[in-house]
């Protein structure tokens, strides 16, 4: 017997090209298993590589901290390769840093495949979870007044990120009161009751802590979702929304106590579920305002008993404890829009919501008409829930840092026309003023000339000063005392500082030391809606 083909039929018996295909299959199998173990090494190469350079900001489990949770569900709208090119280069407005240098493609792209394999066993945080998760502590009920001789309303808290703690500061003497641990990864500013008595924090790992600036004692700590964007109360300090990027839900909580009310899955007009982008509260409008992450949608969620025209129904939930049936009210009022909302700002009388994407693409949405009414001339990606406003002769103007380009916009909040781009050193975070202040502040932030901070009159619209309070180290995120005498910078360093400066003279008054301190809030800015400060 003969085989035919490519080789000569005298040449090679039957016998030989069994051999070859033997030897073949051998070498095949070979091949087949050494890309087996290379897989298998890849993957555990990328789990190592995940918890060096991921986990302290993303989580071991990759469920979040100061990072979102890296998981297919919370990836849905990023294109793996605007993710591989987010790991390498970092992303703008955001602590993510550029892997490029220290990581391989090959590296990189391990980690990608690793962070979009879902888990093994989907994350659930629940009812059951929440509930099992809230502490109280103990507390007196019988002090009325602070522990302590200073202003409460002009107290500052300063978190400090470096060591995950929160200063306690003295408006007037600029010295620390008392410093204590938080939650790790604070994220989007404490958010005081209407005294200023009360604060309470969110973490990005979904922690909701509520603490007694008289006592300087934690009260209750709960923990609402696996990833947390933020937090608001409400006006009458009866309850306190969270927003959380996973699991994608809204979270009420009673204020007084931190225990669970109710739960409200998130899902657009297609039913499709969505993370929740920002939660803010009208004051006025007696509503929570918020914003979906992957739907352009905006939602008003009444708390008023019973709720203006136009809403949803009641909900009606019986207590077992009272043997009662109460109305708990939180109809929906949903606003349909064009554009996502990343981030936005009311006007001063919370008629009116600015908003921006990070396509660059501004919006005002009157909120009792219940739609966009014009668009915003904002280059790049204006950070409009840093804006401030202010008057100017006879016009109230809006004035925003960018994250992607060197400005800063101004905008007339009647015409909603562009009045000027103030060139800047670089890309800017926070912008912050007071209303007894002839002067703007906008940090750089970015780039080269993070540690420069400038100082913008507010009327002539130009820069009248560039301070560099720590030269090399980044320089951000102002605040004023409560009568607008004195700006607070933060150097955002673990040798870090907060700088006074005299808000008149622009000279530096005093340095505390501090480990990163990423923010600092005044009770009485916060809780009188200053137009200087974030609301």
């Amino acid at each position: 017997m003969r085989i035919k083909g490519i080789f000569k039929e005298d040449e090679y018996p039957a016998s030989m090209f069994k051999y070859i295909f033997f030897i073949a299959g051998i070498l095949l199998s070979g091949q087949l298993l050494a890309e087996t173990t290379a897989n298998t090494v890849n993957l555990s190469e990328a789990k190592a590589l995940y918890q060096k350079h991921c986990a302290a900001c993303h989580g071991k489990d990759r469920l979040g901290i100061s990072g979102p949770a890296l998981l297919p569900a919370n990836l849905k709208r990023l294109h793996k390769k605007k993710a591989f090119k987010t790991i390498a280069e970092g992303r703008v407005a955001t602590q993510m840093q550029a892997f490029s240098k220290k990581l391989s493609k090959a590296q990189i792209q391990s980690l990608l495949d690793y962070i979009f394999t879902p888990l093994e066993q989907p994350p659930v945080w629940g009812e059951k979870q929440i509930r099992a998760s809230h502490i109280s502590y103990p507390v007196d009920k019988n002090i009325s007044k602070p522990v302590f001789d200073a202003d409460p309303l002009n107290i500052f808290l300063v978190v400090e990120a470096g060591d995950h703690h929160v200063t306690v500061l003295d408006g007037d003497k600029f010295e620390p009161i008392y410093r204590f641990p938080s939650r790790f990864g604070l994220h989007g500013g404490p958010k005081y009751n209407s005294t200023g008595r009360y604060v309470y924090f969110t973490s990005r790992d979904g922690w909701i802590s509520k603490f007694d600036l008289y006592q300087l004692k934690m009260v209750a700590e709960i923990r609402v979702g696996i990833n947390a964007r933020n937090s608001a109360i409400s006006s009458d300090d009866r309850y306190l929304v969270v927003g959380n990027y996973m699991p994608n839900t809204l979270v009420i909580l009673d204020a007084n106590d931190l225990s669970l009310v109710k739960i409200i899955p998130v899902f657009d007009k297609q039913g499709k579920t969505s993370r929740v982008s920002a939660v803010y509260d009208a004051r006025p409008r007696k509503s929570f305002m918020v914003a979906l992450k992957d739907s352009p949608e905006l939602w008003e969620i009444s708390y008023q008993n019973p709720p203006p025209a136009g809403f949803g129904n009641w909900v009606h939930d019986y207590r077992k404890d009272s043997g009662e049936a109460k109305v708990r009210q939180f109809p929906i009022r949903r606003i349909y829009l064009k554009d996502i909302m990343d981030d936005f700002l009311f006007d001063q009388d919370y008629v009116f919501v600015l908003s921006a994407s990070r396509k660059g693409k501004g919006q005002v949405v009157d909120l009792d008409l219940g739609r966009k009414v014009a668009d915003l001339d904002i280059p790049g990606m204006p950070h409009l829930s840093s804006g401030i406003t202010w008057k100017r002769g006879n016009q109230t103007v809006l004035a925003t840092p960018n994250l992607k380009e060197n400005v800063v916009s101004i905008i007339d909040m009647k015409s909603w026309k562009l009045i000027k781009k103030i060139p800047t050193l670089g890309t800017g975070f926070f912008m912050r003023s007071h209303e007894n202040s002839p002067y703007a502040w906008v940090d750089v932030f970015f780039g080269k000339d993070r540690d420069a901070m400038h100082v913008i009159d507010k009327q002539t619209l130009k820069i009248v000063r560039t301070l560099r309070p720590s030269p090399g180290k980044t320089s951000a995120h102002v605040e004023f005392t409560r009568d607008g005498r004195f700006a607070l910078v933060s150097i955002w360093d673990m040798d870090g500082a907060i700088v006074v400066y005299d808000a008149k003279t622009l000279k530096e008054v005093k340095r505390i030391p501090m480990k990163k301190p990423v923010g600092k809030y005044n009770v009485y800015n916060k809780i009188t809606r200053s137009s200087g400060t974030s609301h």
